[in-house]
């Protein structure tokens, strides 16, 4: 309960969960039929990068500022730009002061048919949650634990569904919940997309987790690695990375254009990196 993700906003990790995050809205709207979006830890929705929180850590200046300030090549902007162009308006002087989180970057980028389900169990980021999307008939706030959703809101009545899971690794056993939570989901939801994020800090835990999939009979997962240096459990984040179930075919492909971009632009040192891996085939 003491993770507030103020502090981060607009990290590295952030950086690349909402760059994946913005390629899978877009991809499930390549059809006409609905679908809905599910937010496990969904944060206060947006964030004000003047506050005392984000100043205190000024993680953001190693993140989406680096990025907003590069150079962007025409392939690299051509997947990126849905996203970017959307914190641009969130900052209309050009000074960034404004990030938003998964769940304002999830409504901006939704067509009128499509929901989004918010749950969020921190009681003071709840009731920010809650206001920001007051009166908005296209978004469910809850406050819940975001591992109980899983279990609850699947699968959609859509039939049609986009879960983000990114809960905040401060207890030793986050990858055990994660995998017994997404594994329950995955068997009420197998044709859902599941985007998990997580620090690279813990790789026997990363391991554990990935197994559980294996043994569970989950099919078609996708990793996908950034690296600005190398960090380890007593180190900064320093990279992070996600595992997605039932990728969209043309995920892979968009990664292999942007990954490397990302990380030489936001390198910081000695380990900088990324990687694409099929770890479990369809």
């Amino acid at each position: 309960m003491n993770y507030r993700h103020a502090y981060h906003a607009g990290n590295i990790g952030d950086v690349l969960k909402h760059a994946v995050f913005s390629r899978l809205i877009l991809y499930f709207q390549r059809k006409d039929k609905p679908f809905r979006i599910i937010d496990t830890h969904a944060g206060i929705g947006g964030y004000d990068l003047t506050s005392e929180e984000t100043q205190k850590t000024g993680e953001y200046r190693d993140g989406i500022a680096k990025v907003l300030d590069a150079a962007i090549p025409e392939d690299v902007d051509a997947i990126l730009s849905p996203w970017l162009n959307l914190i641009r308006q969130e900052n209309p002087t050009g000074k960034l002061a404004h990030y938003p989180g998964s769940p304002l970057l999830a409504r901006k980028l939704m067509r009128s048919i499509d929901r989004l389900t918010l749950t969020e169990l921190h009681p003071a980021d709840f009731e920010t949650l809650a206001k920001c999307f007051a009166g908005d008939h296209q978004v469910k706030t809850i406050h819940l634990d975001g591992w109980l959703a899983l279990g609850s809101f699947l699968p959609p009545k859509e039939k049609r569904g986009l879960v983000m899971i990114d809960p905040a690794f401060e207890q030793a056993y986050e990858f055990d919940r994660m995998a017994e939570a997404i594994i329950k989901g995955w068997r009420k939801f197998t044709t859902g997309t599941y985007a998990c994020w997580y620090p690279l800090k813990d790789r026997r835990g990363l391991a554990d987790f990935h197994n559980a999939l294996r043994e569970a009979g989950v099919k078609d997962v996708l990793t996908l690695e950034l690296k600005i240096g190398k960090s380890g459990p007593d180190t900064i984040m320093l990279g992070s990375g996600m595992t997605i179930i039932n990728p969209p075919f043309t995920l892979a492909d968009e990664m292999q254009i942007v990954l490397p971009w990302l990380a030489d632009t936001l390198h910081k040192g000695h380990g900088s990196g990324w990687s694409i891996d099929q770890l479990i085939s369809e």
